[in-house]
């Protein structure tokens, strides 16, 4: 038993960035082990945008290994909260969204993150449940366990009150209702980014002043960086790997990684475990591994874990034919053109190019095929026929011209 302990809090302890009260994890994890009792692990996702990308599932992947030894999630759908909006690392406030957008947004994680956390497992709430019901009364009295003064020490808050950056007082009360949820789900455990950790340690304050009988432990998770290396995860740099992009386009982001970033990526997103981890590192540095085969079963296996089982390899057996075989993709967007239509506005139209005069630049660059042969006149007309128009070394479609 002992042996079991000490490897579930290996795992829980992965890839942390800090963690507060980690004597209690293993006392939760110890009495699940001895007892059979579950605890509860509160994670909260403001339905702000529909799509997440893999920097989000860094907290989903530590909630799915609660749950592999003993927790049982409390996955939070900020529905109240998100209509007043996080004020964390913003420095405007945020503008707020309607109740509809909201429900369609959530309805898009629900979809999205049984993609790695067991649903049995998972117990989705909604914060309105209770938010609604809290009343004036009920918001002056949580209101009251906090100063305005202790609020001002928030990084974010703090540097909007120096340069007379307008603070919405909705927005105060956002930490106070993000611990609230802890009162009412009394949570054992809640994560979240480095960035939230004001929030989190809202929830144990909350609760003792709420007589809980408890206080919940914090474990924070570091942000991901993305495919640069350098920048956190986003999707307005345009470094990241969406949940829902095509399995050969997130193969290849995956591939596009560094060799060094690779067991960042291989700490916080992959299943498998530390050893295992440990032995691939040991294969790569003894040279009985080459780092791209390593990398390509990672790729494997995030492809498999969003698109299905196989999916993976289908996506690697794809790569190999374009990027090895100088092949062309088997399943390509096809495009209807006019006889006549010029390369570059073909280009634009399939969606190959923003503009045509960036098309006529990446034509003067060597960077355009129709057929595998590189276009060198930015004039061409295109005749009737099917061709394989191609930018750079990965972007086809096929074009049907009538």
């Amino acid at each position: 038993m002992e042996s079991k302990i000490k490897e579930a809090l290996e795992e829980i302890h992965r890839g942390t960035a800090e963690i507060i009260d980690d004597k209690a994890i293993e006392k939760l994890v110890r009495v699940y082990y001895e007892n059979g009792e579950n605890y509860y692990v509160k994670a909260g996702f403001d339905p702000t945008a529909p799509d997440l990308h893999l920097g989000h599932t860094v907290l989903l992947q530590k909630l799915a290994i609660f749950q592999k030894y003993g927790g049982i999630v409390q996955f939070l759908i900020g529905d109240f909260t998100a209509m007043i909006g996080d004020p964390t690392g913003k420095s405007s406030t945020r503008k707020v969204l309607s109740k509809e957008d909201v429900l369609q947004n959530a309805q898009s994680y629900k979809m999205q993150v049984f993609k790695i956390l067991d649903e049995s497992k998972t117990h989705i709430v909604f914060n309105s449940e209770w938010l609604n019901e809290l009343g004036a009364a009920g918001m002056i009295a949580l209101t009251s366990n906090l100063t305005v003064a202790r609020m001002l020490e928030r990084d974010d808050f703090s540097k909007r009150f120096a340069s007379n950056t307008p603070i919405a007082v909705s927005e105060f009360t956002y930490p106070l209702l993000q611990g609230y949820d802890s009162v009412e789900l009394k949570s054992d455990i809640e994560i979240g980014g480095t960035d939230q950790k004001f929030n989190l340690l809202m929830g144990r304050q909350l609760q003792k002043s709420y007589n809980i009988k408890k206080q919940q432990a914090v474990l924070m998770m570091p942000i991901l960086e993305g495919l640069d290396g350098v920048n956190k995860m986003s999707k307005s740099l345009g470094n990241y790997i969406g949940v829902t992009d095509e399995p050969n386009d997130m193969f290849g982001k995956v591939l596009s990684i560094s060799d060094e970033l690779m067991w960042r990526y291989y700490e916080l997103l992959s299943t498998k475990s530390l050893k295992s981890i440990e032995a691939l590192k040991c294969g790569v540095e003894d040279k009985s591994l080459h780092p791209k085969a390593v990398k390509d079963m990672l790729a494997m296996e995030i492809v498999d874990r969003f698109h299905g089982k196989g999916e993976g390899g289908k996506a690697k057996e794809e790569f190999t034919k374009i990027f090895s075989k100088k092949d062309v993709p088997t399943d390509m967007k096809e495009f209807y053109l006019n006889a006549g239509a010029g390369i570059l506005q073909a280009l634009v139209d399939c969606g190959l190019e923003p503009s045509t005069s960036q098309a006529r630049r990446d034509i003067k660059g060597g960077a355009v095929k129709l057929d595998q042969k590189k276009v060198e006149d930015d004039k061409l007309n295109l005749e009737i026929g099917e061709f394989v128009l191609q930018k750079g070394k990965k972007n086809f479609v096929k074009i049907i011209v009538r």
